[in-house]
Parts: structure tokens; sequence; C-alpha cells
């Protein structure tokens, strides 16, 4: 099965997060409009070697069911949201999910056209964000963001199913968050630090005897019951616009499980009322499960056996 570029792709420069619903109207005419994405993707990377295009488009949980009768994937759920006290981590459903990336901005946005001009009159746009690299890497909040990806064929492993008719795909949960600057600013870089769990100028990952119990890389490495660790590749890059600031976070893996585990552990206080203090920082607006099938599953419509 062949994987959609964009699910293990490396970062880039710029980005463009699309969320539609389908119209009911355009429900029997989306699975042949998704049929010809892997073709798109493929002429938008032939026409503009230059800019390192990759695109991946993504199911709805409410939705696999009605667009791709055949087969589900086994562990397509709900977003798993979460509340505790005042911090909320919402489930706000969306039916498709489109994610394009490229080094070169003009090209992020051809690929937007394209994508509307494809789905004209079968979907209602419900979310667009553009997001960009922020000098080195970092997260709005001036730490380095992804240091903990997976790298190399590693990136494959963590984000892809392996076997079975679902091969090649990935299960993606992308959350909007909004970040409070103006309260995290006030920090001293020290206690920044204490909260991710990191130096701020240079990226070094404190040990783990130094780190605070409520730090953001405390609770985000996780291990199962073998004791290996519970990874995610991370597609996630800043937005921002003249009032507001934050990071469009996307986790793509080979089940749902790792992800909600560490959400979990963000949001939830364990047994001495330990949780992630980032989430003091910074507030999730969306909260969305999607699955992102293989080049062949689009292609065919579902019509896809195991080989």
């Amino acid at each position: 099965m062949t994987a959609q570029a964009g699910i293990c792709a490396e970062p880039n420069l710029h980005a463009y997060y699309l969320m539609f619903n389908i119209l009911p109207a355009g429900f029997h005419r989306v699975a042949d409009a998704l049929a010809q994405v892997p073709a798109l993707w493929q002429s938008l990377t032939d026409s503009y070697p230059d800019a390192a295009f990759s695109g991946v488009v993504a199911i709805g949980n409410q939705v696999w069911d009605e667009l791709y009768p055949q087969a589900r994937p086994a562990e397509l759920t709900a977003f798993p949201s979460q509340i505790a006290a005042d911090r909320t981590a919402p489930e706000t459903p969306f039916d498709l999910f489109f994610q394009l990336r490229a080094d070169r901005l003009d090209v992020a946005y051809i690929a937007v056209q394209k994508v509307m001009a494809l789905l004209a009159g079968l979907v209602e746009l419900k979310d667009e964000r553009q997001g960009f690299r922020y000098l080195e890497r970092r997260d709005m909040t001036g730490f380095v963001d992804g240091t903990e990806n997976p790298q190399g064929e590693d990136r494959a492993t963590v984000a892809l199913v392996a076997d079975g008719k679902f091969a090649g795909g990935s299960y993606l949960h992308v959350q909007h968050y909004r970040h409070k600057l103006a309260r995290w600013e006030k920090l001293a870089i020290k206690d920044q630090e204490q909260i991710y769990g990191r130096t701020k100028p240079d990226d070094i990952e404190f040990e783990t005897e130094q780190k605070a119990p409520t730090a953001h890389t405390l609770r985000t490495n996780l291990k199962d019951e073998a004791g290996n660790g519970m990874e995610i590749l991370r597609q996630s890059l800043p937005w921002g616009t003249a009032n507001a600031q934050g990071l469009v976070f996307i986790s793509c893996c080979y089940t749902p499980l790792h992800f909600t585990r560490m959400l979990e552990s963000m949001y939830q206080p364990d047994a001495a009322g330990h949780f992630d203090h980032l989430m003091l920082f910074t507030q999730a607006d969306t909260g969305a499960a999607f699955f992102a099938p293989s080049e062949e599953w689009l292609s065919s419509k579902g019509d896809w056996n195991e080989r």
C-alpha cells in the first residue's frame, strides 16, 4: 500500500489546513472526488519539484461508514475529549481534513485552490488555517517543537498501519491550540523551562530526575505495560494573526491509543494531582479524529482487497 506522502513527510516551511463538512446532497459524489486525490498530489509534486509539496486527506470518524461502507478502520473512534477543572480539550467533529504543505507558499495556495475546485458544491468549508515554520522550528512559546519526533524509517513505523486492507493508512488527531502568550511571557525563562522540561535557547532536555512532575516532556513521554514507548509522529506547525497565535497540532499514528493516553496524561491529574502545566498557557479550540487511508484505498473508492 502507498501511504499519502504528507503523513510521514519531513517538515516544510508552509502549510494550509482545511476542515470541511459534507453537504447532504454531496455524499454520493465525495468518494468519487477523493478518488482523484492521489493523482492531484502527484501532479502538484511533478509540476513544482522545488516546493517539496505533500498532501494528506483524512476522513472523519462520523462519516467514514457512509463514504466507505465496505470496511472501517478497526480503531477509528470519536476524538477523546478532556475536561479537568478549567482545562478542556473539546471534540469538534469535521468530515474531511486536508493538510497541504510545501516549501513555497504559492504552491501551498495553488493546492488549496485545486482542492476547493475538486470539492465544489459537495462540501462546506468550516475552518481554514495557515501554518508556517517559526524561527528554528519553534512553537510560538519560543521552544523547539517536535524534538521527540521519530526520525528516518521510524517515522513510517510509528505513523502507518502495517498490515491488512488499511495498511499505509494512519489515525490522525487534529487540534487547533490558541496560546495565552501574554500570560506566558510574564514568566521568567527558568520557569518556562521547568514547564517544558527542557532548556529554551539550545533545546536540551532535562534529565528525568530534574523534571518537575508537571513538565510537558514528562507527561507526554509514556510507555505501555511492556515498557515500550507510546510514540506518535507530530506534523504540527504554528499559526498566527495580528492578535492571536497558536499551534495546529497533528498526531499521526498506527493506533489512536497513543494519542489518547498522551492527552489524558496532559489534562487529567494523577494520584498526586499533577497534570501538564503547559495546559495552563494554551487552550484547545478544536479536536477531531480522522483516518488517512492509502492512495490505493482512495483511488479504488474503498474497493481494495488485501494483497
